[in-house]
């Protein structure tokens, strides 16, 4: 494994090729996914289309100003970004963080995460 890359061997990247970006898209996880509920976190899954996981980010107002939505996108990128390789099989992610996710920070987001991307995998 090289520096600064995944286990998988690919680089630690959020590229637009695996996110959910159509409206239409989000609509179908959203009423066919199945929910995984953590402290901070909603995350919507249903099996994807294509050949990759896809992740899709929803912060509302209701989290805070948009300081920190921001940062709570930005912790939430970073985290799939280091764990996605996690996610075995093709899924449709809709990640919807709760207004608690404004204080919980970068690591507390990150295992939340890696706790449902590892039981997507053992599905």
């Amino acid at each position: 494994m090289r520096s600064g890359h995944t286990p998988d061997g690919t680089r630690p990247t959020f590229p637009r090729e695996v996110r959910l970006r159509r409206s239409v898209d989000f609509r179908r996880v959203q009423s066919r996914g199945r929910r995984a509920r953590t402290r901070h976190l909603l995350v919507l899954y249903t099996r994807g289309r294509g050949d990759r996981t896809r992740f899709g980010l929803v912060v509302s107002r209701k989290v805070g100003n948009a300081v920190t939505r921001n940062r709570v996108k930005r912790w939430l990128r970073e985290a799939i970004r280091r764990n996605r390789w996690r996610v075995s099989g093709c899924w449709d992610l809709a990640i919807i963080a709760s207004p608690r996710a404004a204080t919980a920070g970068l690591a507390a987001i990150t295992d939340e995460l890696i706790t449902v991307f590892e039981r997507l995998g053992a599905r």
